[in-house]
C-alpha cells in the first residue's frame, strides 16, 4: 500500500471518532424530544458516555494490538463498534441509546489506538508528528461536512438513520483495511497478553512523569472541546436562536482546526514539537481568558460574533496541540507503543469525560460555563505540560516475558 493511500485510510479510521460525535449533534434535540431526560441521563450523556466507552476499550485493545498485531485489533474494534448502532437502532429508551453509544465508544478505540500504533511502528519524532498532522488535516473534513449531511439524513429518515450510516461506514472501512493494508508489527516484536507482564509494563508507563503529565494535559484540552461538543446544539439554540444553520457554523469553526493541522505539518519539523505546543498553549489560554473576561463584563451576554471569534481561536490552538501532545507522549513509549497508546488514550479520555460532565452541569443557557471551562482547561493543561516537557525524556523500557 502506497503512503498516500495509507494516509487516507488512517485519516478515515481516525475520523470515525469525530464522525461518531459530530454527525449525531444535529439529532440530539430530536432524541431528547422523543425520549426526554431521566433522573440520571440527558442528551449530553449521548456524547460524553461515548468517550467514557472509549476509555474502557482503549485499555483492552491497546495491549491486544501489541499481542496479536495492529490489524487484527483494529478489525476487532470495528466489529464491536458495529454492535452499537444495531442497539441504538432498536432502542425504545434513552438508556438503550446511551448503551449503544457506550459500545460504539469502546469499539472505536480499536481504530483510534491501532492507527496511532501503526504510525509509531513506521515513523519517529518530528516525522511522526508530521504524519499525524497530515492525517488530522484530512480528518478535519469530517466535522466540516458531517453535521450538514446528518441533518439532511435526519430530515428525510429521522435520527435513527445516522446509526445506519455508522454501521455501513464501519463495514466499508473494515473491508478496506482487511484487503489492502499489511500488518506493521512483526511477530517477533509482539508482546503476549500476560497479566503480570501487563501490570509491570503498565506500572512503568504510569510511573513515567513525562508520559502521564502530557496525558492529563491532553485530556484537559480534549475535555474543553468535549464540553463544547456535548452542549453545542443547546447553546447555539438557547443563547443565539441558531438551529437550521448550525451545520454551517460547525463547518466554519472546523476550518480553524484544519488550518492548524496543515500549518503544524509544515512547521513542526522546522521548529519542533515542544515549541509548537508551547505557542498553542499560550493561544488557548489567551482566547479562554478573553472569552471569560468578555462574559463577565457583558453580564453573560456575549455577542454572537465575539462568541464565534473566540471559538475560532480556541479551536485553532487546540488543533495545534492535538498532534504535538500525542506525538510527545508517544515518543517515550518505544516498543510498547500499543499498550502505551492505550494508557495515554484511556487516561486522556477519562480526564476529558469527567471534565465535560462536571462543567456541563453548570450549563445555564449562556456561554459563561463554556468560558470558565476553557480557562480551567487551558491554564491547568499548560502548567502540567510544561512540567512534563521538563521531565526525563528517556524511553520506557518494556519488561520481557519470562522464558521457560
Amino acid at each position: 500500500m502506497k503512503f498516500r493511500e495509507s494516509l487516507i485510510l488512517y485519516a478515515s479510521l481516525t475520523s470515525l471518532t469525530a464522525l461518531s460525535i459530530d454527525a449525531l449533534l444535529p439529532g440530539l434535540r430530536a432524541i431528547g424530544e422523543e425520549f426526554g431526560a431521566t433522573p440520571l441521563l440527558s442528551t449530553q450523556h449521548v456524547i460524553s458516555l461515548f468517550i467514557f466507552g472509549m476509555a474502557f476499550g482503549e485499555l483492552v485493545l491497546g495491549p491486544l494490538s501489541d499481542a496479536i498485531g495492529r490489524k487484527r485489533a483494529l478489525l476487532l474494534g470495528l466489529g464491536l463498534y458495529a454492535i452499537g448502532p444495531i442497539i441504538a437502532l432498536s432502542s425504545q429508551s434513552l438508556e438503550m441509546v446511551v448503551l449503544g453509544r457506550f459500545l460504539q465508544g469502546a469499539g472505536v478505540s480499536g481504530p483510534k489506538i491501532a492507527t496511532r500504533a501503526m504510525i509509531r511502528d513506521q515513523f519517529d519524532g518530528s516525522a511522526m508528528a508530521r504524519v499525524m498532522s497530515l492525517m488530522f488535516t484530512l480528518f478535519i473534513l469530517v466535522p466540516m461536512i458531517a453535521p450538514a449531511l446528518a441533518m439532511g439524513l435526519i430530515s428525510v429518515a429521522g435520527w435513527r438513520s445516522i446509526f445506519v450510516a455508522y454501521l455501513l461506514i464501519a463495514l466499508i472501512l473494515g473491508l478496506w483495511l482487511a484487503i489492502r493494508h499489511p500488518e506493521t508489527l512483526p511477530a517477533n516484536r509482539r508482546i503476549p497478553v500476560r497479566p503480570r507482564l501487563l501490570l509491570t509494563n503498565g506500572f512503568r508507563i504510569v510511573a513515567n512523569a513525562r508520559v502521564m503529565l502530557l496525558t492529563v494535559a491532553t485530556g484537559l484540552v480534549f475535555g474543553a472541546q468535549l464540553l463544547y461538543l456535548s452542549t453545542a446544539a443547546d447553546i447555539f439554540h438557547d443563547a443565539y436562536g441558531v438551529t437550521e444553520s448550525l451545520p454551517l457554523y460547525f463547518a466554519g469553526l472546523a476550518i480553524s482546526m484544519a488550518l492548524a493541522f496543515f500549518l503544524n505539518s509544515r512547521l513542526v519539523q522546522r521548529f519542533g514539537m515542544e515549541a509548537m505546543a508551547r505557542a498553542a498553549f499560550i493561544g488557548f489560554a489567551g482566547s479562554a481568558v478573553s472569552m471569560m473576561s468578555a462574559c463577565l463584563l457583558l453580564d453573560n451576554e456575549l455577542p454572537f460574533p465575539a462568541f464565534l471569534a473566540t471559538l475560532f481561536v480556541t479551536f485553532f490552538a487546540t488543533g495545534l496541540l492535538f498532534g504535538n501532545l500525542n506525538a510527545l507522549a508517544m515518543q517515550s513509549l518505544g516498543e510498547i507503543a500499543g499498550f502505551g497508546a492505550s494508557i495515554i488514550a484511556s487516561g486522556s479520555s477519562l480526564v476529558s469525560t469527567v471534565f465535560a460532565l462536571v462543567f456541563g452541569r453548570f450549563y445555564d443557557g449562556t456561554s459563561l460555563y463554556l468560558a470558565a471551562g476553557f480557562v480551567v482547561a487551558s491554564i491547568c493543561s499548560l502548567v502540567l505540560a510544561e512540567i512534563g516537557l521538563r521531565s526525563d525524556p528517556s524511553p520506557v523500557r518494556a519488561a520481557q516475558p519470562a522464558h521457560n
